[in-house]
C-alpha cells in the first residue's frame, strides 16, 4: 500500500458512506437495491477499478481492486458489494481472452454501469467441481446454440450480459468453452430472485438457456480452452473473496469493540470484564493476521508469480477468521446480536457464504494438498 492506495480507499469510504450505507437497511428489507446504483458506483469510479482505461476502465492494480471489495463490503451489506462487484467475476475472461472487437463490444457498457455483468458456472449438478458442467454448445453453421441451466448465479435475476461456461467438447476440463451472451436473446429467461440465508439485497438467480442461439464471435478464446481461461479468474476471484471476508470480520469486531463500552452489567461496561477483554484481544489478533495474510499473497500475485495453494490458504484463512469473529461478535452483543436489524446479525448471516462461495473450503484444501504439497 502506498499514499496513492489511501487516498483511494478514502474516496471509495467517503462515497460509501454517502450514497451506500444510509439506504442499505431499507435494501436488505427489500431483497434489491435500484439499478442506478451501478451507474453511481461507476461514476465514482470504482467498477472500472483495475480494468483497461482504454475500454472505460480506470486502471489500478490487484490492491485498488481489494480496497474496492472492502470497501463496498463495509457499507454493511456484502450482498450490495457482491451484486456491485459481479463484474469483477464476470468479465476478466473478456479482458483476458477476448479479440479487440469483444473488449471493445461489451467492456465499456458495463463499467460504465450502463449493463450488468454475471459469471454463470455452477449448475444443479456441478458446483466447485466445474469441469462436470452439462450445459453445452453446440455447433450450427456459423452460430452456437445453447442448451442447459445454471444457478446461484450473482445479479442473474437482472444481468445484460453473462459470461457462461459450456461443454463444446468431451467430458472433463478439456471440453468446455466460454461464451458472452446477451440476455435479450431468444430462449434466455431467468428465475425470480432465489430466498437465501443471508445477503439479502443481492440477486441471486437460475439462468435457463432454451437453444439460445449466438453468433460464432460469441465464444472468448479457443474451442475448448474455456477452463484455462476461467482458471484465470478463480485467483482473482478468491483474494476478492477473502478481502470482503476480511471486512466483515472488521465490523464485527469494531461493532463490538463500541458495544462493550455501551453496554453495562452488574453496574460496570461490558469492557471492565476480563473474558470481554480478552476475546476482543483475540478478535483484533485474528483480524490482524488475516489482513497480513490476505496482502502478502496480494503482492506475490501482483509481481506475476502463481500463487494458486497461497490463494486457497489465505480465502481459508480469512473465512475461518469471518466466521469466528462474527460468531464472537454475536455472543458479545447477547440478545441484541440474535435480532434482526442488528449489524453483527446480518454480518454473522453473510459470513456463511464465504466457506463455499469462489470454491467451498473443502475444494480448496484439495488444491492445497495437489499444488502447494505436491501430494
Amino acid at each position: 500500500m502506498n499514499e496513492e492506495h489511501e487516498i483511494f480507499r478514502a474516496s471509495a469510504r467517503r462515497f460509501v458512506a454517502d450514497k451506500l450505507a444510509p439506504h442499505v437497511d431499507r435494501w436488505e428489507q427489500n431483497k434489491s437495491f435500484p439499478r442506478d446504483v451501478y451507474r453511481q458506483t461507476a461514476d465514482a469510479g470504482l467498477l472500472g477499478i483495475g480494468f483497461p482505461e482504454e475500454f472505460g476502465g480506470m486502471g489500478g492494480d490487484i490492491f485498488h481492486q481489494l480496497i474496492m471489495c472492502e470497501e463496498l463490503t463495509r457499507s454493511g451489506s456484502p450482498g450490495l458489494a457482491a451484486s456491485l462487484g459481479s463484474l469483477a467475476i464476470a468479465i476478466p475472461p473478456i479482458v483476458n481472452a477476448g479479440t479487440d472487437e469483444q473488449k471493445a463490444r461489451w467492456l465499456p457498457r458495463v463499467l460504465s454501469g450502463e449493463w450488468i455483468a454475471a459469471l454463470g458456472v455452477t449448475e444443479p449438478g456441478a458446483g466447485s467441481d466445474v469441469a462436470n458442467i452439462r450445459t453445452t454448445a453446440r455447433r450450427d453453421a456459423d452460430e452456437w446454440v445453447i442448451s442447459g441451466q445454471k444457478t446461484f448465479i450473482t445479479s442473474g435475476t437482472r444481468a445484460d450480459l453473462v459470461t457462461v461456461l459450456a461443454r463444446t467438447g468431451g467430458d472433463g476440463a478439456g471440453g468446455v468453452s466460454l461464451f458472452v451472451v446477451e440476455t435479450d436473446r431468444p430462449g434466455f429467461s431467468s428465475s425470480e430472485p432465489m430466498r437465501k440465508m443471508g445477503w439479502h439485497a443481492s440477486d441471486t438467480a437460475e439462468l435457463f438457456f432454451d437453444n439460445v442461439r449466438l453468433p460464432a464471435d460469441a465464444m472468448i478464446g479457443y474451442e475448448n480452452a474455456g477452463f484455462l481461461v476461467l482458471m484465470q479468474n478463480f485467483a482473482g476471484e478468491r483474494i476478492w473473496l477473502s478481502a470482503s471476508a476480511l471486512a466483515i470480520a472488521e465490523m464485527a469486531f469494531e461493532a463490538s469493540l463500541a458495544y462493550v463500552h455501551e453496554r453495562t452489567a452488574f453496574g460496570r461496561p461490558l469492557a471492565g470484564f476480563q473474558v470481554t477483554r480478552h476475546k476482543l484481544a483475540e478478535m483484533k489478533t485474528r483480524v490482524t493476521a488475516a489482513r497480513a495474510h490476505i496482502y502478502t499473497v496480494a503482492e506475490t500475485l501482483a509481481a506475476g508469480n502463481a500463487v494458486i495453494a497461497e490463494v486457497a490458504m489465505a480465502k481459508n484463512h480469512a473465512t475461518d477468521v469471518c466466521s469466528w469473529v462474527c460468531d464472537q461478535a454475536v455472543q458479545i452483543h447477547g440478545g441484541a446480536g440474535f435480532m434482526e436489524g442488528t449489524l453483527v446479525e446480518r454480518l454473522y448471516r453473510d459470513a456463511r457464504l464465504y466457506p463455499i462461495g469462489g470454491g467451498t473450503r473443502e475444494i480448496m484444501n484439495e488444491i492445497i494438498i495437489k499444488q502447494g504439497l505436491g501430494l
